[in-house]
């Protein structure tokens, strides 16, 4: 990475602040560019869902993994339901969507309740583990909420073998021009799973990320408190590929001598650890233990902590200086926050960084946690929060006495409740991986690039004023 000439400002950057130069290249298709990750998470592309409650659950989880990122699930998960967790997202198809099943009996109002649960928005419905009918969201308008799903399931549904590969998938559906998906069996006649027509289609682009056994990837998170080389190894026993400890503020004792504990225990996966703004900080997590450092202090979208505190650092510089330092001690980082575009993608891999971390912009998707609601106007939308909010705080404190979930409650540094719309175009966070490879993919061809490591040593930039950033804005409705 280098700048133009002259663009070398004495201030620090954000992604706003900035434009890449295009290169002469030979880079002709977007389908040339390999996004995969060299920092031994087994990423395919450079996608990682930060931990936070409101957005890391298993749907998220397993939907993530099979387009080839990865999923940090969050520190305040207890064991046992983090070990279930795990275990799903294992199970889970490469290839097909892990359906919302019910059976003849239930009700529309019980379909209703969980069709947003998944962006395909249809429930199968079952008998024992065979599928006898589909029922979408359209089939449930102006019908009575107390009618049963066999008077209204479609039985005459797509219906393919498992085994069968995703352009015949693609085919069976073009060829039934009334359906939305089809439903995948195993030999015995038992539910697989389903496809869209571009989930098919995605199949094809996306490789999964996959440990070695062949089954979907998936993180997970712990904090600084307590025993946390016992809850490290309870973690990576019940399957967890990635291990990431994680702090507000990284750079401190207490984080150094967790993450030298658990480093201790050679545990077999990355051990990622942040999160910190300098280089200084970089060495000290690299030396005590880190594979990968997590950068980022106040750039989140649910995050307070630099109006409150004045502490943090411009999200640009950061994660450039930060992998600089990273690279010369052979570890790696992720650019955790700030992230609002896909050109901000692009822009923290130019810098260096190996995976980009991405929270609030997930939360509003089909496949996060929380429930769909509706406002006065007819906008879709879910509810998120910071993890260092009151609200999070509260759920982290519940064990403790009255009076000392009293006194932590005083001090907040994150939004404790936020509407995160969920974009007509783009509900599921399929879409927005999408969306965010698509610009990523461009980015290297422009610069000239087909890997990441690529993009990083080819990429020259500019600084931009303000005007110049509001120019590169879309006009949707003209001027």
């Amino acid at each position: 990475m280098q700048f133009l000439p002259g663009h070398t400002p004495p201030y620090d950057l954000t992604y706003d602040d900035l434009f890449l130069v295009p290169h002469r290249t030979d880079v002709s298709s977007r389908f040339d560019v390999d996004l995969s990750t060299t920092d031994g998470t087994g990423t395919t592309i450079p996608i990682v869902v930060a931990n936070m409650t409101a957005v890391a659950g298993r749907r998220m989880a397993e939907t993530v993994a099979r387009r080839g990122g990865i999923v940090v699930l969050p520190q305040d998960l207890p064991i046992p339901a983090a070990a279930d967790t795990i275990a799903f997202v294992k199970s889970r198809s490469l290839t097909a969507d892990t359906p919302v099943t019910l059976g003849p009996d239930h009700s529309v109002s019980d379909a209703l309740a969980l069709i947003h649960k998944r962006a395909h928005r249809a429930v199968v419905v079952i008998e024992g583990d065979k599928p006898v009918g589909v029922v979408t969201e359209a089939a449930c308008a102006d019908v009575d909420r107390f009618a049963r799903l066999r008077t209204i399931a479609d039985a005459d549904f797509v219906c393919a073998q498992a085994t069968a590969s995703p352009r015949e998938i693609f085919d069976l559906l073009e060829s039934a021009h009334h359906a939305t998906l089809a439903v995948l069996v195993h030999a015995d006649g038992s539910l697989a799973g389903v496809m869209t027509r571009t989930g098919t289609v995605r199949a094809d682009i996306y490789t999964p990320a996959v440990d070695g056994a062949g089954a979907l990837r998936v993180a997970a998170a712990v904090g600084v408190n307590g025993d946390i080389p016992a809850k490290a190894k309870a973690l990576v026993d019940a399957g967890a590929d990635v291990l990431v400890i994680d702090t507000a503020h990284g750079h401190q004792v207490k984080m150094l001598e967790a993450l030298r504990a658990v480093a201790d225990l050679k545990l077999g996966v990355p051990l990622v650890a942040g999160n910190v703004v300098s280089a200084a900080g970089t060495r000290d997590l690299a030396e005590a233990g880190a594979d990968i450092i997590k950068v980022g202090v106040g750039p989140g979208a649910m995050c307070t902590t630099r109006m409150m505190t004045g502490v943090g650092r411009p999200q640009f510089s950061a994660v450039a200086e930060c992998a600089a330092a990273a690279k010369d001690l052979g570890v790696h980082i992720w650019a955790d926050g700030g992230v609002r575009h896909p050109r901000d993608v692009a822009l923290a891999l130019a810098a260096g960084a190996s995976n980009v971390m991405i929270g609030s912009w997930f939360a509003g998707t089909y496949e996060s946690p929380g429930d769909l609601r509706v406002d006065r106007d007819g906008n879709a939308y879910k509810e998120s929060f910071g993890m260092a909010s009151k609200r999070a705080v509260a759920a982290r404190t519940a064990a403790d006495s009255g009076f000392d979930r009293a006194r932590k409650a005083l001090f907040e540094e994150g939004i404790s409740t936020s509407r995160m719309r969920l974009d007509p175009e783009r509900p599921g966070v399929e879409d927005l991986i999408d969306h965010i490879c698509s610009g990523v993919r461009s980015a290297c061809t422009y610069a000239g690039a087909r890997t990441l490591t690529e993009l990083h040593d080819n990429a020259v930039l500019g600084v931009q004023s303000a005007a110049g950033f509001a120019e590169g804005r879309p006009l949707p409705s003209g001027w």
